[in-house]
């Protein structure tokens, strides 16, 4: 079976296999999945920011939004059977580029402690401000700083 990946654009049509990703996750579970509506995430990805997609044979395995409004990171998930191929770094990269293409603020974003999450955007660079509510850690990055990494 040939298997294509693409990433592209989010758009509102994609909502039920965003949320289906999301749901789907091992770690940054919702503690209550009717925290996130639909209505949410069409605003994300129309008004406030911009989503992408990683779709294999048609099928949505990751996605990622980031928002100009508020200057961070709204969400980034992969399907647990696709994590560790590349996916996530690609969706990552995607979002930071276009994020600094429409502003230099400085943008942030906060994960679970003691997550694969916080190692990945460690790896990334992303610089560890301390903690964020309850057992989350909040990270920045700034444009300067991601001008640096992207020409490494």
């Amino acid at each position: 079976m040939q298997t294509d990946l693409t990433y592209r654009e989010a758009l509102i049509t994609d909502i039920p296999q965003i949320q289906f990703v999301r749901h789907a996750v091992k770690e940054n579970i919702l503690s209550n999945p009717e925290l996130v509506k639909d209505s949410d995430v069409e605003n994300y990805i129309t008004r406030r920011g911009k989503g992408w997609v990683a779709e294999i044979n048609n099928t949505i395995v990751g996605f990622a939004i980031v928002s100009t409004a508020d200057n961070n990171v709204w969400a980034l998930f992969i399907l647990p059977k696709f994590e560790n191929k590349g996916i996530g770094k690609t969706l990552h990269n995607i979002m930071m580029d276009w994020y600094f293409s429409q502003t230099q603020e400085t943008i942030w974003l906060s994960t679970g402690t003691g997550t694969r999450a916080e190692t990945f955007y460690r790896l990334k660079g992303w610089e560890d401000t301390g903690a964020y509510g309850n057992q989350e850690i909040k990270f920045i990055m700034t444009h300067q700083k991601w001008k640096k990494i992207i020409r490494s």
